[in-house]
């Protein structure tokens, strides 16, 4: 029995694919408990009356950055979706401290890609790699649109815009209408979202490597992490198979200490290597490891206290009242 915990305590991905799905079950929970109380007042009472989840506001980070400017510019938390600016605020803060861990460790875009990717992989027995030029081509594109995005709030919207956009309807519906997006798609989004699931199987990780702005956002903000991917190069032998195991595809067997934006700590290379206490995570300055529990009970405990923080803080359920539901949501076209 002891060796098959200390077994299974030395497979970080076992952990990792377990918390991936805990949180794809979860968002699909609170997915399905938002559409129930959506549908409430669509029906004008004829459904049940379901709570509204506020942890659906996690799909607003567009708004979520609108409200932090809003924030540090005028002074004022927003009411309306608050949880988008605790959750939003809590990736940051977990890639400042353990890397883009929400992506790897979080996020349900990212494990339905990386399971697409993997069954793919498992069904043909292939990889297909992307030329490097044409690598660097793509994965240019998530900065440009995050560029467009930062541009377009941080520097195009003056304090007044922000309160004005903070106040108007369609922010107070938009967590409805992102969840129209999927209930109730066009046809372009179907084809939009068939293309992205066919190139999911084709390249690892598609989404996430070039499209992502989200990821981009949090790549600069783990540049700070103290945490690192850190190698013994003279015990290292060079075998490559973290090169391989590496999800973004950075060459780990060349470097001492991993700094890359693409790093998302998901500890894959870690796992992949032979050697014992050659290739861990280690900190900025440092060449010992933490232990791979370490690490995963950082990125959760980081997680946690942000929640955790909104809820207590009492910044995470809406302020609009059963009232102006019903008001708002029968007017949702118009928006």
């Amino acid at each position: 029995m002891i060796n098959h915990l200390d077994e299974l305590r030395d497979k970080p991905t076992v952990w990792r694919n377990l918390i991936q799905a805990a949180f794809l079950f979860w968002c699909l929970y609170l997915g399905f408990q938002f559409s129930r109380f959506v549908e409430h007042f669509v029906s004008k009472g004829q459904t049940p009356f379901i709570s509204r989840p506020p942890g659906v506001e996690a799909f607003l980070p567009i708004g979520a950055l609108v409200s932090l400017k809003n924030w540090i510019l005028n002074g004022t938390l927003d009411p309306v979706h608050p949880a988008a600016l605790v959750l939003f605020l809590t990736f940051l803060a977990m890639a400042l401290f353990t890397r883009k861990s929400f992506c790897s460790w979080i996020c349900p875009v990212g494990t339905l890609a990386e399971f697409l990717w993997r069954s793919s992989e498992r069904l043909t027995g292939r990889r297909l790699r992307v030329w490097r030029w044409l690598d660097i081509v793509l994965r240019s594109t998530k900065y440009l649109l995050l560029f467009f995005f930062l541009k377009l709030i941080l520097f195009g919207m003056p304090a007044n815009a922000l309160k004005s956009f903070l106040s108007t309807p369609y922010w107070a519906i938009s967590d409805i209408k992102m969840l129209h997006f999927f209930t109730n798609p066009s046809q372009l989004s179907i084809m939009i979202i068939v293309a992205l699931v066919v190139l999911s199987l084709l390249i690892r990780q598609f989404w996430c490597r070039y499209l992502c702005p989200y990821g981009a956002l949090l790549g600069f903000f783990s540049l700070f992490s103290p945490c690192r991917i850190t190698r013994d190069a003279h015990n290292c032998t060079s075998c490559g198979n973290c090169d391989q195991a590496c999800p973004a595809s950075i060459p780990v067997s060349r470097k001492q200490q991993v700094a890359s934006v693409e790093c998302t700590g998901c500890l894959s290379c870690v796992e992949s290597c032979p050697e014992s206490l050659v290739l861990g995570m280690g900190t900025v300055g440092r060449r010992t490891f933490m232990p791979n529990w370490l690490f995963l009970l950082l990125v959760m405990l980081v997680f946690i206290l942000g929640v955790a923080s909104g809820m207590l803080t009492g910044h995470w359920q809406s302020s609009l009242t059963y009232r102006e539901y019903m008001q708002l949501i029968p007017l949702l076209h118009r928006f």
